[in-house]
């Protein structure tokens, strides 16, 4: 990739931040996933698959677009899936995940509850893209949900913040920009490296007992960088980097959760261990 259009990227992660303060008001959130696909609040876990599966959009994102692809995937192999919608701004429609991460995790926590009633299930299982593989770290480690959650996959997370190719570092040098990040979009302000939220969420280890973390990274990542740091430490986690298992993979932080049939095989393996199948570059047919 081009030196120019890797800039681009996080540049475009700035712009998209100023339209979110300037869109108009009284928009509805995105429409609800269908009923014959996921979101289907009759849906009963097999014996097979007998955790729910729980989807967590990234920043920007929403329920239903960050899904396209991923929620079908899963629910053709079986799996009853759901997903939310977080973070949402007033008057700011369709990008969500924009408020304060804590908040963002305390309606993560009653969606699993909202889950786990419905299907009867004692816990679930949690795959997110972007910040949506990080912010219910914090739901496990400081909202009870260690207890009501099987396993962790987080498709590209910004587990422990991003420079954004090193553009968050220039902040301090324009005056009035962090407090003015911080104030219209927390959410943003939280995942930067070095935030008092990630030191909160990253303090005394990564990781609870209990739960299982599978972490899948692409070297080529332009918004969570270094692309190592959405790596954990600690018991019960598995670190993968996308291009180990297909060197012809060039999904980058967008692709690798909308897109990539390779990275969707790897998380079903760590949903399902005990079926696992190796991925590789032929694991885009299955």
């Amino acid at each position: 990739m081009l030196p120019w259009r890797r800039l681009l990227r996080p540049l475009a992660v700035l712009v998209l931040a100023t339209a979110a303060l300037v869109a108009p008001t009284g928009a509805a959130q995105a429409a609800s996933a269908p009923s014959s696909g996921w979101n289907n609040w009759s849906c009963k876990p097999s014996a097979a698959h007998p955790r729910p599966v729980v989807l967590v959009h990234g920043t920007f994102g929403n329920s239903v677009d960050n899904w396209l692809g991923f929620a079908p995937y899963l629910v053709h192999r079986g799996y009853c899936v759901y997903s939310l919608d977080y973070g949402q701004l007033p008057g700011v429609p369709f990008f969500n995940g924009l408020g304060p991460i804590e908040k963002s995790a305390g309606q993560l926590d009653a969606f699993v509850d909202k889950v786990l009633a419905s299907t009867g299930a004692p816990e679930a299982d949690l795959v997110g893209h972007s910040q949506g593989g990080m912010m219910p770290r914090y739901y496990l480690k400081f909202l009870g949900g260690a207890a009501k959650v099987n396993a962790l996959v987080g498709l590209a997370p910004d587990n422990h913040g991003t420079t954004l190719s090193g553009l968050a570092q220039l902040l301090p040098y324009f005056p009035g920009a962090e407090d003015l990040i911080s104030t219209a979009t927390p959410g943003l302000a939280d995942q930067i490296a070095g935030s008092a939220f990630q030191q909160k969420l990253n303090a005394g280890g990564d990781t609870v007992p209990g739960v299982k973390y599978t972490v899948i990274a692409t070297r080529y990542d332009e918004v969570v960088t270094p692309y190592r740091s959405a790596f954990l430490e600690g018991p019960d986690v598995r670190n993968v980097v996308l291009q180990d298992l297909c060197p012809l993979d060039l999904s980058e932080h967008v692709a690798i959760g909308l897109t990539d049939r390779i990275a969707w095989h790897e998380a079903l393996n760590a949903l399902d261990p005990a079926h696992a199948e190796r991925t590789t570059c032929a694991s885009v047919f299955d």
